[in-house]
């Protein structure tokens, strides 16, 4: 069966195609909008002219694929709430205007402060438009504010900064695409709170959460066993333990605590036979699929609407009106129906990693599983159903293997047996756990019931960390660019049209991928032939690093702990494919290209130099005085790490201003690098 033969996949390609163009090359947004409405005029017109015969027509095929490029620039545009003029970046504001806003989503806190993504309603008293990030420094005695609060409050709107490091994660990138490009810092007493009452479907469904988390303490649940709840079952992960997501991670079964389709089909199993006595009254063949519809909408809504559960819900919504119209359902139309209309509504979705990761996920289980299990048929159902596990599990992977490697850098070589493990209890776990929330919320919940399903979630929890200490098995810091992503992508479908069709056409594709990706990594190893000498932003302390081909020699006052648990140089070493590090102690002067850096730490030391420096660089707050420091050395560029005091780097700032001389300051600028 060719899939491109099938027309909602094709159109679904064509959408994304334009949500692209209108992330990458930002098109212009009227033009966009005629061009859009001149292409469906003329496909309206082409299709009266041909009355019947338009389905035979390669032109007309071809106006309407472009038709729908242009609907999925447009509907990227249209969402782009920067466009407006009451949008607050388009607003002069003066300092510390008056904000009013409501709490839309609440974040994973951070160490200091609590986190919420908020809609503004109008700044200085105007109609405003926007979102925001709020981080509000952490209180014991203020209580989080629920979704649908609205807030007033005096704040500067401050830029969401930009990496500091190299290959460092871009935060201010994430958020952008979630529309928010400001945020604010606030102390519990510079907020004041107009409303608390729920107005949205958000709001009552926040509350319902808290409700439900409030009973559930109050019968004697424990946080960690309560962050699985709220995980597993309400989509809620912002309270689990660090050191517990660590363990489903590298354990290769953090899929679990992200509601997806895993979730949604076990919960669409449990829908069907509840409700499977309305098939005994008249309009019960109508009435069951429209329930389950519903109720499978509201779960989706409690567990917040992420990617991976929209479009879980999105699917099994149409298998179900499928299975009501008694018509057989393709998966993969039932995919590109989902993805189509979840685009639709929400085009920025396409580029989250949730997202994308899902659809891949399920596309390597309907595509390689039933491949994998032919390989061996066991005649027994006690190995049957584990076999069967392994390969859904095993075809999962081969889905999200390339994607996984290119965004975290790591495989967990364990996952299969922690899978066959957890994946047949996982019904019995969210089947226990959705009859002790309605327990929970008609306050009848016996404390032996509590204690067993504590038992087994502490179980749950104790038998991954169990699996996640075999680090020996946790590959990490794999580097993975985008192109080996596309290379690998085309070697797994080559293999798997290999065994379907076996013939010589898709060996010959496959191994065209297989040197494709040999040919990247020669790449890379060839573009790492370079050198660079880079000065890190690190707070409180000095980091150097000199690159010299795939070697790292990197300097620095952290512990051997601290470096060693540092993100800054293990996010240097993947972006750079980087095999070696060594270490050292920080040096007075450095050498780089004919180029000479002189570090002036705390004690302040550079006179009776035998060199005049092309650049200095300021650490640990040294007591100097700038103006006779330029005038001494005469540097080409001033570079101050985030080892300084802020008062004092600001002194330097003006001083270098006044001189005419660069400053750099690693915690403004982020990372010094010289090539």
């Amino acid at each position: 069966m060719k899939l491109l033969n099938f027309i909602i996949i094709k159109l679904t390609v064509c959408l994304i195609l334009g949500i692209c163009i209108a992330y990458y090359l930002n098109p212009n947004f009227s033009l966009a909008i005629y061009l859009s409405f001149g292409l469906m005029a003329l496909l309206f017109i082409y299709y009266l002219s041909l009355r019947q015969k338009f389905s035979r027509s390669p032109y007309f095929t071809i106006l309407a694929y472009f038709c729908m490029v242009s609907i999925g620039i447009n509907t990227y545009n249209i969402q782009d709430d920067k466009r407006h003029a009451e949008h607050y970046r388009n607003l002069n504001l003066e300092n510390f205007p008056d904000l009013e806003f409501k709490i839309k989503e609440r974040l994973k806190p951070d160490q200091y402060n609590d986190k919420y993504i908020v809609s503004l309603i109008s700044v200085n008293h105007k109609i405003a438009l926007g979102e925001l990030l709020i981080n509000i420094k952490k209180d014991s005695t203020f209580s989080h504010l629920p979704v649908d609060a609205i807030i007033y409050t005096k704040s500067d709107l401050k830029e969401i900064q930009k990496p500091l490091n190299p290959h460092q994660f871009d935060y201010s990138k994430y958020l952008e695409l979630r529309r928010v490009y400001n945020q604010i810092y606030l102390q519990p007493n510079e907020i004041l709170i107009l409303s608390r009452e729920p107005t949205t479907i958000y709001g009552f469904a926040d509350r319902l959460r808290t409700t439900i988390n409030t009973k559930l303490t109050k019968a004697g649940f424990e946080d960690d066993v309560l962050s699985i709840i709220n995980a597993l079952l309400l989509g809620q992960r912002q309270t689990i333990d660090k050191s517990i997501y660590n363990n489903y991670v590298n354990s290769g079964t953090i899929h679990i605590l992200a509601v997806s389709g895993l979730h949604v089909g076990i919960i669409l199993l449990i829908l069907n036979f509840l409700f499977k006595p309305l098939l005994l009254f008249r309009y019960g063949h109508t009435l069951r699929p429209l329930l389950i519809v519903i109720l499978l909408w509201l779960f989706a809504i409690i567990a917040g609407l992420s990617p991976s559960v929209t479009r879980a819900v999105t699917m099994f919504s149409v298998i179900s009106i499928a299975m009501h119209l008694k018509r057989s359902t393709n998966i993969y139309n039932t995919l590109a129906i989902s993805a189509f209309f979840i685009l639709l509504v929400k085009p920025t979705f396409l580029f989250e990693v949730g997202f994308q990761m899902s659809y891949l996920a399920v596309l390597g289980i309907v595509s390689i599983q039933p491949h994998l299990y032919k390989l061996w048929k066991p005649k027994y159902l006690i190995v049957d159903n584990p076999w069967q596990i392994f390969t859904v599990t095993l075809a999962a992977q081969a889905g999200v293997l390339p994607i996984s490697l290119f965004y975290f850098h790591q495989f967990p070589g364990l996952f299969f047996i922690s899978n066959i493990v957890v994946i047949p209890f996982l019904g019995l776990i969210l089947g226990f756990g959705l009859l002790i929330i309605v327990m929970a919320l008609v306050d009848f919940l016996p404390k032996p019931v509590v204690e067993i399903y504590s038992f087994i979630i502490e179980s749950l929890n104790g038998f991954i960390a169990w699996v996640a200490q075999f680090e020996e098995f946790l590959f990490r810091d794999i580097p993975f660019t985008l192109i080996q992503v596309v290379c690998a992508y085309a070697i797994i479908i080559s293999v798997v049209q290999v065994y379907k069709f076996k013939t010589f056409r898709w060996v010959v594709l496959s191994l065209i991928g297989i040197i494709c990706l040999q040919g990247t990594y020669i790449y890379t190893n060839f573009k790492n032939q370079d050198d660079a000498f880079i000065v890190f932003n690190k707070s409180r302390f000095s980091i150097i690093g000199l690159k010299e081909n795939d070697q790292l020699n990197v300097h620095h006052n952290l512990d051997s702990s601290l470096l060693r648990n540092d993100n800054i140089i293990k996010n240097y070493m993947v972006g750079e494919s980087i095999d070696n590090v060594t270490e050292g102690n920080l040096s007075h002067a450095y050498l780089f290209k004919n180029q000479t850096l002189l570090v002036v730490d705390s004690l302040g030391v550079y006179r009776g130099l035998s060199f005049h420096p092309n650049f200095v660089l300021l650490r640990n707050s040294p007591k100097v005085n700038l103006n006779r420091v330029i005038d001494s050395l005469k540097p080409q560029q001033i570079i101050a790490d985030a080892s300084n005091y802020k008062s004092y780097v600001e002194r330097w700032k003006v001083t270098c201003m006044v001189k005419n001389i660069p400053f750099h300051y690693t915690n403004e600028k982020g990372a010094f690098i010289l090539k």
